[in-house]
């Protein structure tokens, strides 16, 4: 049996079990109580049959592989349906079993067999294409990236707040997330290789992307962070990112991920590669992490005199993040399908002049990309302005599969001549008129005779119903000057 049909096998028959878990555990009734333990002792060799299986997968012995994870599969749903029948049964026991054996497929053993990999082949230095590189990682060999020597997974606690956040992803978020992949695949050969050397889990880059920018590269927040991984001023400069040439690199995704991975490191150090706080560092300030765990790096970020200090947006940001990688790793295992993305890098030479809005308009939805290709053309190439038309010879980054899209739409025929035409078009400018003055609404006048000591101000006060510019317009005061004696026109309150 193929290595690929052999896990995707493996990864259908853990999810049918987690939904029969599910299931199970939600229909507890009075029947007669069988003995917990046994149960649990059932769960537990069910568990040791499925670690069987891996084991005889990789030592290539396929059909005991097979019976070994039929049988142990059958066992832990038994063990579960019975559960929910016991009065006393713990449901959350086999929830845990079923997340240990999810972490235990982490694509440790089936290198290279997913069957989502994406891109064949990646350019080398002189241009040639090869074999390999950033762009033809396969997804199994993505997940098994270490971050210190363990499996991000195995880092990732699958407590409240992240299970939150998955249903967030999952639900809301999931357009957000999508489209953070999409984006990701197209930039991926420039970001990637900057986590790699830093030997940073790449599920982590993609986590913080989706939550900061969704990959969108000129991304700026109220705040002023900028990016795609959206660094502040301050600290993008601390990191090296500055202007070039009066471009703010923060906007360029090389540079952006180069900075992330080496704060990240940096964090990590600090906080003795406590993930959650070097996370929390990065969104609510690393001096105030420090201050805030006094020297203790095994806190717990959950732990309430440091959650309960935190503000929201960093409560929520840490299992947000989280929640992302841990789908980045296992989309399958929840109903989740990332659309497969030839992100391999190419580039065109421009025949005639073009901006990349006029690109977009003549590429239209060329290699089934429904919403165009205006973001991914504006993530590629991030110095340029999207409405100045680039001259001919230009060189842009676009994706190898544009390449020939643009030759055969772009240079010649309709196309680039709508797409001229609408780009060249002159919206007229009207000149803004100064807005009328405030109306009032005539109302029934009083009289009033000035007395010592009163000034405009008290005047209305007492009224009750007007204002001093009410007032002083009614009797065409200057400066709001009265005096005693004067008789003025009060607007009535009546």
């Amino acid at each position: 049996m193929p290595l690929s049909t052999l896990a995707l096998r493996f990864r259908l028959a853990l999810l049918a079990a987690g939904l029969v878990i599910l299931a199970a555990c939600a229909t507890a009734n009075s029947r007669a109580p069988v003995a917990i333990n046994t149960l649990y002792a059932q769960l537990d060799q069910a568990s040791k049959g499925y670690e069987m299986a891996l084991q005889q997968a990789r030592e290539g012995n396929e059909q005991a592989s097979e019976q070994s994870l039929k049988a142990s599969l059958d066992s832990l749903k038994q063990a579960a349906a019975r559960c929910g029948n016991t009065p006393g049964c713990d449901p959350q026991r086999f929830f845990s079993v079923f997340d240990r054996l999810l972490r235990m497929k982490d694509g440790s053993f089936f290198a290279g067999a997913d069957l989502d990999a994406v891109g064949e082949e990646a350019p080398n230095e002189a241009g040639a294409t090869t074999p390999g590189g950033a762009a033809a990682l396969p997804q199994a060999q993505r997940s098994v990236t270490l971050l210190r020597g363990q499996k991000l997974s195995e880092l990732i606690a699958m407590n409240g707040p992240v299970k939150a956040a998955l249903e967030m992803w999952l639900t809301q978020w999931r357009s957000n997330l999508v489209d953070t992949w999409i984006n990701y695949q197209y930039m991926r050969y420039e970001m990637w290789p900057q986590y790699q050397k830093a030997d940073l889990p790449e599920a982590l880059l993609f986590g913080i992307m989706a939550k900061e920018s969704g990959g969108k590269v000129h991304a700026v927040s109220r705040s002023g962070a900028a990016g795609p991984l959206q660094f502040m001023y301050a600290t993008g400069l601390r990191f090296g990112l500055n202007s070039d040439g009066g471009f703010d690199t923060r906007f360029d995704p090389a540079q952006s991920a180069r900075a992330n991975a080496a704060y990240m490191d940096e964090q990590l150090r600090v906080f003795n590669n406590n993930l959650e706080l070097a996370l929390a560092a990065y969104n609510g300030g690393e001096g105030r992490m420090r201050r805030m765990i006094d020297g203790d790096t095994s806190v717990s970020f959950y732990d309430p005199k440091i959650y309960g200090q935190l503000s929201e947006e960093t409560r929520g940001y840490v299992p947000a993040v989280l929640a992302a990688a841990w789908l980045f790793l296992h989309p399958d295992s929840y109903n989740l399908h990332f659309p497969r993305i030839d992100g391999a890098p190419g580039h065109i030479t421009l025949k005639r002049p073009a901006s990349l809005s006029e690109l977009t308009i003549c590429l239209g939805s060329a290699q089934g990309m429904d919403e165009g290709w205006f973001r991914t053309l504006r993530n590629l190439n991030p110095r340029l302005d999207p409405q100045v038309a680039q001259p001919a010879g230009s060189d842009l980054q676009v994706p190898r599969q544009l390449e020939a899209a643009y030759a055969s739409r772009c240079v010649d025929g309709p196309w680039p001549i709508l797409a001229s035409d609408l780009h060249s078009a002159v919206v007229p400018q009207v000149a803004k008129a100064d807005p009328p003055p405030p109306s009032r609404t005539a109302r029934p006048r009083s009289r009033y005779v000035v007395r010592h000591g009163d000034t405009l101000a008290g005047i209305v006060r007492r009224l009750g119903c007007s204002d001093v510019g009410e007032v002083s317009d009614l009797n065409d005061l200057k400066h709001h000057r009265i005096k005693a004696g004067q008789v003025l026109q009060l607007p009535s309150c009546r």
